[in-house]
């Protein structure tokens, strides 16, 4: 699928004589009025049929108890984890090559220590990135070394340097394997929603019952959640090519490897780029969850800190994870942006070729040396700030001023009341008083209007999954939690995205701030969530709506920023308003990166369902956390794998097929 091989937007959006399109048209057309048809005829005949037969609620005749097999698999795996061929001479060796590199990035980073580092680091990010993006990396170190978390930033670091290039590597065949073949695209796309969704929770059990405690298990689990954005933007570059140009490069006789080179991955550059900024991303917001399962650094920190309730000291071990996440995002962004550019680097001779690189390398060996000699490879305690006092004593102020009696506007307990009664509890009433089969009657037709009827079949078997596994009804709670977050989710994110677009300086201005967004722990401003709207399912929204919102401004602002520019001049040129320009050229010209938007907005929203568990949300994430906690593989798996049948109803009946996208028949 190619929007850029449409017919541009300003012969077809602004023309007097123009087509109107839309969802209305949709629906009204003969195949929408087809369909319709069709599913009443259905309805009138199974709907009396099955409530006589079954009733409203899900019928227990169709639920299948899955705990005594998965009971049985984890005693397996505990039984012949030491003794299979599968875990000696497959699992292990992948397990001790994880070990093995992790512990030589982080033995490399402390024989250089706390100078050599800060040098190297500041270094690298000015060769690659400017002097801007050094003087961040200078900054963000000593930062984290007066926050006397040096060692733990230096065990995150050595862990995120190999989960993110696992993580890429992963991605990027993935996604070159799905942009080049539909088939596999069709075939890789449920495998990475159910990476994507499966929440973290859900899997660190069985994966803690094959690697253990430990780096292993915790990489793997990073991998497992950072990898699918990278694969997904990378099969939406790939397959957005422009097929103009891939049909001249055909023309002078390249071969696939060669159009693959030449072309496609160098016009899906900048798809690539985001897709390793979210990897990235992803990859830092996963240390708390991994420092659960033996992962030490600064998540270890944070989980610590929370335990205690001590929001102060987890700010202090957060601050370097996003300090992080933005050296790593903008270091990378550049390097790739060097990587693709046609022109040679601008400056003197002297700053090009190997020569800068080998200085860099002896004046970090130089200030290494030098730390050496001080007697202190870490960062000296002495210089160490302690801002937990200051930090816990502003969130009390917080709670004792704004929680309530707030004047005029009331206080947070009073909106996240408003927001529990006025939304959440009819959406939650609604979907747990609707029988099952109306349930499934609606989203067949949701899913078939804007899809095919294997679209409708997959939506459907997805649904029917979770009535099978026994978890209907706090699955439809779960539901309703998961709309209301992803409706303000989608607003804001399309709002927010749209007028930075438009604005650069606006789209300056909001990238540090959703990178501290998308990489602060959610564990971290969850105590304070909790205190200013008391538990509940409220704060699980709204931890929600800030964990996916960064994600879908991003993807928005890309894909509007892609648009052709002659579309553009060629709408202006026809006297188009900048609405109109927005409204008839951009929007349809981005809809692949809407779309994406809105599958990304419905992942990190459900991702966040286990933390919704944590904080009152209940439902399925409290499921997944109580089988993690007592070990039942059955009630924490069962319920994750509900949420990922969530997700993949909530992805088809949002995101119209191939088919229905270039106007063939369903």
């Amino acid at each position: 699928m190619s929007t850029v091989s449409a017919p541009p937007a300003s012969q077809r959006g602004l023309g007097a004589d123009a087509p109107k399109s839309g969802p209305a048209q949709a629906l009204l057309n003969r195949r929408g009025l087809a369909k319709l048809l069709l599913l009443v005829v259905a309805a009138a005949v199974l709907v009396p049929l099955l409530q006589a037969k079954y009733g409203a609620a899900w019928p227990s005749a169709l639920t299948v108890d899955v705990s005594g097999p998965l009971g049985k698999t984890s005693d397996w795996i505990i039984n012949n984890r030491d003794s299979h061929w599968l875990f000696v001479y497959f699992l292990g060796h992948l397990s001790n090559a994880v070990v093995i590199s992790v512990r030589a990035v982080y033995l490399l980073l402390l024989a250089l220590g706390w100078t050599g580092v800060t040098a190297g680091v500041t270094l690298l990010a000015w060769r690659v990135a400017g002097l801007r993006i050094a003087a961040t990396a200078l900054i963000s170190l000593v930062v984290s070394g007066l926050l006397g978390m040096w060692v733990p930033t230096m065990q995150t670091l050595a862990l995120m340097v190999v989960a993110v290039a696992f993580s890429v590597i992963v991605g990027a065949l993935l996604g070159l394997a799905a942009g080049l073949s539909e088939r596999l695209f069709r075939i890789l796309r449920p495998v990475l929603d159910t990476m994507q969704v499966l929440p973290a929770f859900a899997y660190l059990l069985p994966v803690v019952l094959v690697f253990g405690i430990g780096v292993p298990a915790a990489l793997l689990a990073t991998v497992i959640y950072a990898a699918p954005p990278m694969a997904r933007l990378t099969a939406l570059g790939l397959r957005g090519a422009d097929p103009n140009v891939l049909e001249a490069v055909s023309s002078l006789g390249a071969t696939g490897r060669q159009r693959l080179l030449t072309a496609r991955l160098p016009l899906a550059r900048k798809e690539l780029l985001l897709g390793v900024n979210q990897t990235i991303m992803m990859a830092l917001s996963m240390v708390v969850i991994a420092s659960m399962i033996g992962a030490a650094g600064l998540g270890d920190r944070v989980y610590q800190a929370l335990a205690s309730v001590d929001v102060g000291a987890a700010l202090a071990a957060a601050i370097p994870i996003v300090l992080l996440a933005i050296v790593m995002d903008r270091t990378t962004a550049a390097a790739g942006e060097r990587l693709g550019a046609d022109t040679p680097v601008a400056g003197p001779a002297w700053l090009r070729g190997w020569l800068p690189w080998a200085g860099a390398a002896v004046v970090t060996a130089v200030f290494a040396g030098l730390g050496r000699l001080s007697g202190s490879l870490v960062w000296p305690d002495a210089w160490a700030l302690d801002i937990a006092h200051p930090v816990n004593q502003f969130k009390e102020w917080m709670v004792d001023h704004l929680y309530s009696g707030v004047p005029v506007i009331g206080g947070t307990a009073d909106w996240a009341a408003h927001f529990t009664d006025w939304v959440l509890n009819p959406l939650r009433d609604g979907l747990t008083a609707l029988p099952w089969y109306g349930t499934l009657l609606i989203v067949a037709a949701l899913a078939w209007l804007i899809g095919t009827w294997r679209t409708a079949l997959t939506a459907v078997l997805a649904m029917a999954a979770i009535g099978v596994l026994g978890v209907w009804k706090p699955s439809m709670n779960t539901l309703s939690q998961v709309l209301a977050a992803l409706v303000v989710t989608l607003v804001l994110g399309f709002g927010i995205g749209i007028l930075a677009a438009g604005s650069k300086r606006l789209e300056s201005i909001l990238r540090p701030v959703l990178d501290v967004m998308q990489t602060m722990p959610q564990f971290v401003y969850l105590i304070p969530v909790v205190a200013l709207f008391a538990v509940g399912r409220a704060p699980a929204a709204a931890a929600a709506v800030v964990y996916a919102l960064p994600a879908v401004i991003r993807i928005t602002t890309q894909g509007l920023r892609q648009v052709d520019p002659a579309a553009m001049e060629s709408a202006r040129s026809l006297g188009a308003t900048r609405w109109q320009m927005l409204r008839q050229v951009q929007l349809p010209l981005a809809r692949p990166a809407l779309l994406l938007a809105v599958n990304q907005g419905v992942v990190l929203v459900l991702a966040v369902v286990i933390i919704g568990g944590l904080v009152g949300g209940g439902a399925l994430g409290y499921d997944v956390v109580t089988g993690l906690a007592t070990g039942d593989l059955g009630l924490g798996l069962v319920a994750g794998v509900a949420i990922v049948c969530l997700g993949l109803m909530l992805d088809r009946v949002t995101q119209p097929t191939e088919r229905r996208t270039t106007g063939k028949g369903a």
